[in-house]
């Protein structure tokens, strides 16, 4: 039996973009806190659809969320309702239940700039960096001098004020390093990963399996930087110019793009090729759905953000033993190794390309899954970033924060 903490910590989790049901890595990162024997409370957004997951043991502090649209204004609307809300929130929850370390989730930075007055009073920051939001914003609105430079104060500003710096991947480090004029010893890699204790392997799902013999899997948030348009051209080609007729793209995610992907889709004319699922809230349907197809994809195109960020599915995909097709990107290399085919940055011809070769070739798709749901047994797992985390919070606190549970293996 595990030892549990001696002393107590108390951690107040802050998020502003996603409710907690929506982001996996902070439900993770929030049950490993827990496990280990401390308090956690987290102040996010109220999921709108009122979906609910065990709390095991943490606490919520929600505020309604802002249905602002997708514009620079509309995000500059949410971000300064939201800071409000945060502000009301954090010094309600000092008040009446208080805490010692504060762990801030990005974007935005300006999260970071709200709070860290409570440094003065003896509380530890903790920046935790999902995204890189300079680049990010970029990707979904193209460059603007004004705003890109107020963005980089900004991250500085995160970088600087936290006591300790936890990034996704080795390449947010290195960023947060060149950028961030931070030394390496401030900084630690917490790498998102499938819970394996979670993520079993399904038996899939009949009456999708009867839809098509060639079942195509698209799974994340669907933003306009997640390449929904560039999906829609490969397929486009897959159909009218290879001659592969016989396939279905199911599309599970819902986010900023997807509006505008199933406009296209029709435009395209291969609507009837493409399911659109919407966001799959129950983790038993989603395992199902993955475990039915048999190619998944990931379309993010070739950007400053995209090549640095570790994206969570290829990972879900590979444990899943699922092959993938997707983009030459830095980090999507780095996770999926030899589990994916890539095609040439930006050529959605060459994407469709690597998928009828997978469709013709069944061999290779199995090599490829074993091969990548190894990789995440053996190194990629949630499991393995938890030990990471405990020790930035035990440095940080001086408390004892054991990692409790081993990496598990996927079932057969």
């Amino acid at each position: 039996m595990e030892k549990k903490a001696e002393r107590s910590i108390r951690i107040l989790m802050v998020v502003e973009n996603c409710p907690y049901s929506r982001d996996p890595r902070v439900r993770k990162e929030a049950a490993a806190l827990v496990a280990s024997g401390h308090k956690v409370a987290i102040i996010c957004p109220a999921d709108t659809n009122n979906r609910r997951f065990d709390l095991k043991g943490v606490t919520l502090h929600e505020f309604p969320i802002w249905k602002s649209t997708r514009t620079v204004i509309g995000y500059l609307v949410e971000y300064v309702y939201a800071m409000l809300a945060i502000s009301v929130l954090t010094f309600s929850v000092w008040v009446r239940a208080g805490f010692d370390v504060i762990h801030i989730a990005n974007p935005p930075d300006c999260v970071v700039l709200l709070l860290a007055a409570y440094k003065l009073i003896g509380k530890t920051l903790i920046y935790d960096q999902h995204d890189i939001s300079p680049e990010l914003y970029a990707a979904k609105f193209g460059r603007n001098k004004w705003f890109s430079r107020l963005l980089l104060e900004l991250e500085r500003h995160s970088y600087r004020s936290a006591d300790h710096v936890i990034v996704t991947n080795e390449s947010y480090k290195e960023h947060a390093m060149r950028r961030g004029a931070l030394s390496e010893s401030k900084i630690t890699v917490v790498r998102n990963g499938p819970d394996l204790a979670d993520l079993r392997i399904s038996e899939g799902d009949i009456e999708l399996r009867r839809k098509s013999p060639n079942i195509i899997a698209f799974a994340g948030v669907t933003g306009i930087q997640d390449g929904l348009d560039g999906l829609c051209s490969a397929l486009h080609h897959l159909r009218y110019r290879l001659g592969v007729t016989e396939f279905l793209c199911i599309v599970l995610g819902d986010g900023d793009g997807l509006a505008s992907a199933k406009s296209l889709a029709r435009e395209l004319q291969i609507e009837g090729n493409m399911w659109f699922a919407g966001w799959v809230a129950d983790p038993k349907e989603y395992a199902a759905y993955i475990a039915t197809a048999d190619i998944c994809v990931a379309p993010d195109p070739f950007n400053s953000y995209n090549d640095r960020s570790t994206f969570l599915k290829i990972m879900e995909y590979m444990a899943a033993r699922k092959p993938i097709v997707g983009f030459d990107l830095r980090e999507t290399r780095v996770s999926a190794q030899d589990a994916a085919l890539y095609a040439r940055a930006g050529d959605n011809e060459d994407f469709a390309q690597k998928i009828a070769a997978l469709i013709a070739n069944p061999e290779l798709r199995h090599r490829m899954g074993i091969r990548g749901a190894a990789r995440v047994q053996e190194k990629l797992a949630w499991q393995y970033s938890i030990p990471g985390l405990m020790r930035v919070y035990g440095e940080l606190t001086g408390a004892s924060f054991a990692v409790v549970g081993r990496p598990v293996s996927p079932a057969p």
